[in-house]
């Protein structure tokens, strides 16, 4: 699988999935092996850790997540992603705005993913010029 295609899916599964909290759509993303680096000080490893953090991180959320990916910038073998996504804590709404770079094995699934993200209180709009667009 190429990596446009892989990211592409990669982006669009999390798009989908993150608002019905659908763990194992994101998790049979990831190579079994594979890395998901949510910060850069705590790897979660392999399917079974993405599946443990996925699964505490979606049950703090009360309400669906809104939810979107940029097309991803693709350079050799890796890819990255912009998002910008709402979650709602205890019905309160938290914006968080970030990129994912991934590496991608054979088969189109995660080897790496490091994710850079910051968060901040209430609903804020993304912003209307994206890259590449």
């Amino acid at each position: 699988m190429q990596t446009f295609e892989a990211a592409q899916r990669w982006a669009n599964t999390w798009a989908s999935a993150w608002p019905r909290k659908d763990v194992e759509a994101i998790v049979n993303l990831q190579a079994d092996v594979g890395e998901h680096w949510a910060s850069m000080f705590q790897p979660f490893h392999g399917r079974s850790g993405l599946r443990n953090y996925l699964v505490e991180c979606f049950a703090e959320e009360t309400k669906p997540a809104e939810t979107w990916f940029a097309d991803p910038v693709v350079e050799g073998g890796t890819a990255s992603v912009e998002y910008w996504v709402v979650i709602y804590i205890k019905d309160q709404p938290t914006t968080v705005s970030g990129c994912t770079v991934l590496a991608f094995d054979e088969f189109g699934l995660v080897k790496v993913a490091r994710d850079y993200s910051d968060a901040q209180e209430g609903h804020h709009a993304r912003p209307i010029q994206a890259f590449g667009h």
